[in-house]
């Protein structure tokens, strides 16, 4: 007889006709993530997968892109519409094939063999079914682990949702600033060319120096620089809005407000907010599933470790006119092996994963403290720029104008008073933007996500395009 490899008993084969009939559709793992985004966020997202519920959001996409655009609406068209998340949901329907695939048994294998004797005479035939038999016992284990990956899955699906919305948020955040900025420099560049063409009367007159007319020209040049350098970021900013709401063709024409909203007269309850956003974690339930995952590896571990392969199996076998039949059993002799190893990297496994774990609740409190921190500071910003600093700087400006026209200041100080307005109006719209953001980022963490490294960059993507401006004076 040949050596036996892997059989199946008709109980066996039953089982595994019952397994083969598991649901492999993902669609109500993304009924459940759906459930979880609009909870979290109020935010509704949809799965293109080629039904008559595509073309009524293809509907809602274009009939929110009539109007005039919104934050929110901005993220919402981005949840429905972004290819690159309809790539993420579509993992979901890879961790369900991979949950039915563990709830299978193995297939059982048939094979045959044919002898032919050297010295003639009749011909035998070795015909036998086998299965491993170990497979049967650890199937509930291997499922176990399958399902905590599952649900794995469907947290990331989850967490990727809400990174995508910060990320839609602070990016029309900053096209609002973007466009905000330009409108407030197109009205310095033509304040300044109308200063100018006063400036060369006045020369013209002899009443001012040849270099107070350098210094009013100067100021003008560099005024339509900085008016150049802030559409071509608005423009910037503007496509990357689309890549976010995943837009292009006709879709791309769409209207927002040129400026960023007032501050809101009522702030977000931040009470308890450290409690909350530990409470509502998602990547706090993904390292707690991670050892639940690791946990169930680890009992498949153990109970696979001494005999890792153990086959049974039958056999038949013709010669002579006559079948022979026979059970057959093989495993593995843990004379060298014995699972140690598997056992201990296992168990190694856990112990990090539970460090991991703690860790990351010390940078959830950090990261969620440090964000409230700098709302109510951002808040306080904005609100001292409109309440105290841009008023002073009209009042001064005004001033400096009236001390001038009675030849009492040169024209290099009223261009200095000017030019500090200018400064003054851009670190205003600098602040109302750190608000916006620090508020999306202060949001996302209560919806369940820390924000993610990208919102982070955004957030500071505006400053140094201001500041370029600013030292370009």
């Amino acid at each position: 007889m040949t050596r036996p490899r892997r059989t199946r008993t008709a109980a066996v084969l039953a089982a595994f006709a019952m397994t083969g009939c598991a649901n492999l559709s993902p669609d109500p793992a993304f009924e459940e993530v759906a459930a979880v985004v609009n909870e979290r966020s109020g935010l509704r997202i949809h799965w293109n997968q080629g039904t008559d519920e595509d073309a009524r959001v293809a509907a809602a996409v274009d009939a929110l892109l009539s109007k005039e655009l919104t934050a929110d609406t901005a993220v919402q068209i981005a949840l429905l519409n972004n290819p690159s998340l309809q790539a993420t949901y579509a993992s979901l329907g890879v961790a369900q094939a991979d949950l039915v695939q563990a709830g299978l048994m193995r297939n059982p294998i048939f094979d045959t063999v044919l002898r032919f004797p050297e010295s003639g005479g009749p011909v035998s035939w070795d015909i036998g079914l086998a299965f491993e038999f170990l497979s049967l016992f650890t199937l509930p284990l291997r499922k176990k682990v399958a399902e905590s990956e599952f649900e794995a899955a469907r947290i990331r699906v989850a967490g990727a949702v809400l990174d995508h919305a910060v990320e839609t948020r602070t990016a029309f955040y900053g096209y609002q600033a973007a466009m905000q900025s330009a409108e407030m420099l197109r009205q310095v560049a033509a304040s300044t060319q109308a200063s100018h063409q006063l400036s060369k009367q006045l020369r013209e007159a002899g009443n001012i120096t040849a270099l107070a007319l350098a210094q009013s020209r100067g100021m003008a040049e560099q005024a339509r620089i900085d008016l150049a350098d802030a559409e071509a970021a608005t423009m910037a900013a503007r496509e990357e809005l689309n890549i976010f709401m995943g837009l292009w063709g006709p879709q791309t024409v769409w209207k927002a407000a040129n400026r960023l909203p007032a501050l809101p007269s009522a702030e977000i309850d931040l009470d308890k907010v450290e409690s909350r956003a530990v409470e509502r974690s998602l990547d706090l339930a993904l390292a707690r599933q991670n050892l639940v995952t690791l946990g169930r590896q680890y009992r498949l571990t153990k109970a696979t470790s001494l005999v890792p392969d153990f086959e049974v199996g039958v056999e038949a076998e013709r010669g002579d006119r006559m079948w022979e039949t026979g059970p057959g059993v093989s495993f593995a002799l843990p004379l060298f092996d014995q699972g140690q190893a598997r056992t201990a990297a296992a168990k190694a496994a856990i112990s990090g994963a539970q460090n991991e774990y703690e860790a990351l609740a010390v940078r959830v409190r950090t990261q969620t403290r440090a964000v409230h921190r700098n709302l109510l500071s951002s808040r306080q910003k904005a609100a001292y720029y409109e309440e105290v600093i841009l008023p002073l700087r009209q009042r001064i400006v005004a001033e400096t104008l009236l001390h001038y026209n009675a030849m009492q200041l040169d024209t290099f100080q009223l261009l200095l008073a000017k030019q500090q307005q200018i400064d003054a109006g851009r670190r205003h719209i600098q602040s109302l933007y750190d608000y916006w953001v620090a508020r999306s980022n202060l949001e996302q963490i209560l919806s369940g996500r820390m924000p993610p490294e990208r919102a982070g960059a955004m957030a500071a993507q505006f400053t140094p395009q201001m500041q370029a401006q600013k030292g370009g004076h």
